[in-house]
């Protein structure tokens, strides 16, 4: 074995374009071990973890890191660097390699040794938020190189409203075979061909191998004509090949169109006994085969060892970054203050006097005309007041703008002119779903895309992400319920809403006229760390609010309504278009002399969150009574043990919508016997049947 000294002074940097001392004393294969052999280190000693794919793609991350990736370690958010997706998430040591190696403050030796261990900044997959460096959390195959599109979409925005000197980087991926198998890589790659994002890079980890052994088992596309059908550049190398890897992202950044470059590796690369094999993929090489690899990759330092003139080269890489950052800062200071405060103020998320303004004008029209429309109507008339009021709002629709109403006054992104602020993302709710989140994620930016509520599982995987990662977007899911009408169950959701109530950290809407329908859209916009989707209706629906100013009641959940004199006997709870119909409802119950409280509750996240008292005095003692077009879901919470519940039990089916609500017993009537049961007033049970 050759020692340290000797091996510093014979390698050369192969190819490096920087004369940084400890790096012109190191060699490209030391660099790239160094990743290799912290991957191999802390997935043995967690015991758990995946180490092929860090081990087959060192070469090409190093390449990427030391030549090409603008970041700057004492800064992760910096906003003009290059955006570096793991699309590949399993392979989360690759990252966190890199991010010690280059400097990333938090990103220890020690939390190297923790990797996967409670508490540490090392997770399984990665986590936006969690560990610095990290852009977006990913793991879900497919998820990263979607939420990619929409991070390059949102720096050519970013770049055609604020210049060049502020707004100039690129955005890379590394994507296995599997992120490629799912089926919203598909969405993806169309969407980012048809925009032309030149600026996006992916680097495909072409291995031929997944968990089940090779690809071929499951998989013969032709990868690079899948991509070049879809108006990408696309080229084929080797991926241990640092001047070839070097040459393809060079050429590759000079193109138009976004670029695949399918780099050829080895997974686990340097592993004897389980190179090439779907046995590198998921499982600890052990003891054995961890010392017989650093014996063929020459590699004879203890585990978590990087010798100093190693990691000293790596973090000169990271020194390289703070200068172009600080010739970034530079150029900042020369622009024109009106320059530098339109960027700062799109950076920032603060809302304008303008926007409150808009609010205040809406609502005074709402209040003023009570008028009866659909809640999505309602929507467009809220877009069309606060779009010019906050610039930095970006909609969308997957292919039903007209049904949606989600374009107010925008003009449209293209290839062409991406000064626009409504996306056409065509039929891909899943691919709309993840490109919002990137486009979140690079700031500036805050994206609301339209859907049929109906279609909102197309989308969850995405929306799950934007819950666990805390990020602004906002879902308009139109078409709420069987008030849809003669396009049938297919399109007539009912599971919808309990489902994504399930999701942690998401708000869920579902406004029950104009003036809740405001005010959900501008909780919506205030929750900065969470996302929304807003419930809307395609049947017109009563303007039961007045209040033409006044605190905004959706942002407190559930509120009364209806206020009943004297006593409170019942209560009735409902969401969305079902409020009409407990108001309604009330009316019967007055005049046969129950005393019924109407609860509006357009948020239950929202209502959950509030104090128990305030809780407790909408609420009430009395008997309770929830109405939803919807299956019951966690209604019971607050029904209570003798609630009674009045909404869906199954499919709907295709008829006026009208029809539907007498044929599936969600009636004002239904209501006042379900409020007469739970009373056990049962004198007026035949009265109101």
């Amino acid at each position: 074995m050759t020692d340290l000294a000797t091996s510093l002074n014979e390698a050369t940097l192969n190819g490096s374009v920087t004369g940084d001392p400890a790096r012109n004393r190191v060699s490209h294969q030391q660099m790239a071990n160094a990743i290799r052999f912290l991957a191999v280190d802390a997935v043995d000693r967690a015991n758990s973890g995946h180490p092929g794919m860090p081990m087959g793609m060192a070469d090409v991350a190093t390449v990427l890191f030391t030549r090409f990736l603008k970041f700057d370690p004492s800064d992760p958010a910096w906003p003009d660097r290059d955006r570096f997706v793991l699309s590949a998430g399993h392979g989360s040591m690759l990252l966190y390699a890199l991010l010690y190696l280059a400097g990333y403050e938090g990103v220890t030796l020690e939390e190297i040794r923790s990797f996967r261990q409670w508490g540490s900044k090392t997770p399984g997959h990665p986590e936006y938020g969690h560990t610095p460096g990290v852009e977006t959390t990913t793991g879900p195959l497919g998820q990263g190189i979607a939420t990619a599109v929409g991070m390059a979409l949102a720096e050519r925005m970013a770049n055609a409203r604020h210049g060049d000197e502020l707004v100039d980087h690129f955005t890379y991926v590394i994507a296995g075979d599997g992120c490629l198998m799912e089926g919203i890589s598909h969405e993806a790659i169309s969407l980012a061909g048809h925009l032309k994002l030149g600026k996006l890079i992916v680097l495909f980890d072409d291995n031929q191998i997944s968990i089940d052994g090779a690809t071929s088992l499951s998989c013969s596309d032709n990868q690079l004509a899948r991509f070049a059908a879809s108006n990408w550049s696309v080229r084929r190398i080797d991926g241990h090949d640092p001047a070839a890897i070097a040459t393809a992202i060079g050429e590759e950044r000079e193109t138009d169109r976004p670029s695949l470059i399918a780099c050829r590796t080895v997974i686990g690369y340097g592993s004897p006994a389980r190179q090439g094999t779907e046995k590198a993929h998921g499982n600890p090489l052990g003891r054995e085969e961890t010392a017989a690899t650093r014996t063929k990759l020459n590699w004879s330092f203890p585990p978590f060892e990087v010798p100093d003139p190693i990691l000293s080269a790596w973090r000169d890489v990271g020194a390289g970054g703070r200068r172009t950052h600080q010739a970034w800062q530079d150029r900042r200071r020369n622009l024109s203050s009106s320059r530098r405060e339109a960027f700062d103020e799109a950076l920032g998320g603060a809302l304008p006097g303008a926007y409150e303004r808009a609010l205040d004008e809406i609502r005074t029209r709402f209040a003023a005309a009570r008028p009866d429309i659909a809640t999505r109507q309602a929507s467009q008339q809220v877009l069309q007041g606060i779009v010019p009021a906050l610039p930095s709002l970006i909609g969308g629709s997957a292919d039903l703008t007209h049904s949606n109403l989600t374009l107010a006054s925008q003009t449209s992104v293209t290839s062409k002119s991406f000064r626009g602020a409504y996306v056409h993302y065509g039929v891909r709710e899943h691919g709309m779903a993840a490109a919002m989140n990137g486009i979140a994620l690079h700031g500036g930016f805050v994206p609301y895309g339209g859907t049929f509520l109906a279609f909102a599982d197309y989308s969850r995987p995405a929306i799950r992400l934007a819950a666990l990662m805390g990020v602004r977007v906002i879902h308009v899911m139109t078409h709420d319920s069987i008030g849809l009408g003669e396009d049938g169950p297919t399109h007539q959701p009912v599971e919808q809403l309990a489902s994504l109530r399930a999701i942690p950290n998401l708000l869920v809407f579902r406004p029950a006229d104009a003036i809740e329908t405001l005010e959900a859209w501008d909780c919506a916009i205030r929750s900065e760390r969470r996302p929304s989707i807003l419930c809307l209706s395609r049947q017109a629906l009563p303007t039961f609010r007045s209040d033409a100013r006044g605190k905004n009641r959706v942002a407190l959940g559930a509120y009364i309504v209806v206020t009943p004199e004297d006593r409170r006997d019942v209560t009735l709870i409902a969401t969305g278009s079902e409020v009409a119909i407990a108001v309604q409802a009330s009316r019967i119950l007055a005049e046969q002399g129950l005393h019924a409280a109407v609860v509006s509750a357009p948020c239950l996240e929202l209502f959950a969150e509030q104090p128990d008292e305030y809780r407790r005095s909408v609420l009430g003692n009395a008997p309770r009574v929830g109405i939803e077009a919807a299956v019951e879901g966690g209604w019971s919470r607050w029904l209570g043990d003798t609630g009674e519940y009045v909404g869906m039990k199954g499919f709907g089916a295709s008829a006026p919508a009208k029809e539907l609500y007498r044929h599936f017993g969600i009636t004002a009537e239904a209501v006042a016997l379900a409020a007469v049961r739970v009373r056990g007033h049962s004198r007026i049970e035949g009265d109101v049947g």
